[in-house]
């Protein structure tokens, strides 16, 4: 019966609602949705050519992207570094780039050393060129790609016997046996190169200082430049070897560990790795 008590000839629109009302507000609203939705397309196509610079990279040199001029590894810590290790990885990686600086820098301060007519100039120079196609690469291998490895998603051993299979996170104490040993040696070097000990290619505190006394303030800027690099590389290092160290610790890893993984997978495993 209420369908028969309704008015049949009422408006349904508000008589309250004023029609010389300024439209405005509406048109704000359309244009913050045009400029959502402009954003999400250029959000898209970043996305979309990501993906294809991805796909012409795998299709040129298959996984490895590493380094980029020329690929030889696969490395990518977003990709491969479970979130709550991501930091950590991040700040070595940034504490190697700061190494692979310190190097370069310690090889011009060298080269300065020279021309101010240090009596060690040109041995400082061979050294320290030395050190540059040395320690850039090895360090890399030796202390970084084994704690990479250490906390990364996949168990890297096991995948090299089961590529096919994606298999859970379980750490290996082999790569941290590893990292202590490489990285412990990496760290009585920074402090040696940080001495500065004349003829050995290093132009830390002896060195720079020694710039400074004869009145060579180019060459002595430059030492400091590289002093500093090798202090701040060498304090990070140590102070993430300790925090590796405790976690070391608490999950367990034992030498005899480490041997039975070296003894089921080998070396190679390692060395294949990306």
């Amino acid at each position: 019966m209420t369908e028969f008590n309704e008015n049949p000839f009422a408006s349904s629109h508000s008589l309250d609602a004023n029609p010389f009302d300024d439209a405005a507000p509406a048109q704000d609203k359309t244009q913050a949705r045009l400029e959502d939705l402009e954003r999400r397309e250029r959000e898209l196509q970043r996305r979309e050519q990501e993906i294809n610079q991805r796909a012409e990279q795998i299709r040129a040199h298959g996984r490895k992207n590493w380094p980029p001029f020329f690929p030889l590894i696969y490395h990518s810590i977003s990709d491969e570094i479970p979130e709550a290790s991501r930091s950590l990885i991040t700040r070595l990686y940034q504490l190697w780039l700061v190494l692979l600086a310190t190097l370069v820098v310690n090889m011009i301060a060298c080269i300065f050393f020279l021309i101010a007519g240090s009596t060690d100039g040109g041995k400082d120079l061979g050294g320290s060129i030395g050190y540059l196609l040395m320690i850039a690469p090895l360090s890399f291998l030796l202390w970084y790609r084994p704690i990479y490895n250490g906390y990364m998603k996949v168990r890297p051993l096991l995948a090299f016997v089961y590529p096919s299979a994606y298999l859970p996170a379980q750490e290996q104490a082999l790569y941290y046996y590893l990292f202590f040993f490489f990285c412990g040696f990496h760290l009585l070097f920074s402090i040696y190169m940080i001495v500065g000990i004349p003829s050995t290619g290093s132009a830390g505190l002896i060195q720079t200082i020694q710039m400074y006394a004869t009145g060579n303030w180019a060459a002595g800027v430059i030492g400091t430049i590289a002093t500093v690099g090798w202090t701040v590389q060498g304090l990070g290092l140590a102070f993430y070897y300790r925090q590796i160290w405790n976690h070391h610790t608490a999950a367990g890893h034992t030498v005899d560990k480490a041997k039975e993984e070296l003894a089921t997978h080998g070396a190679k495993a390692y060395f294949t790795r990306g």
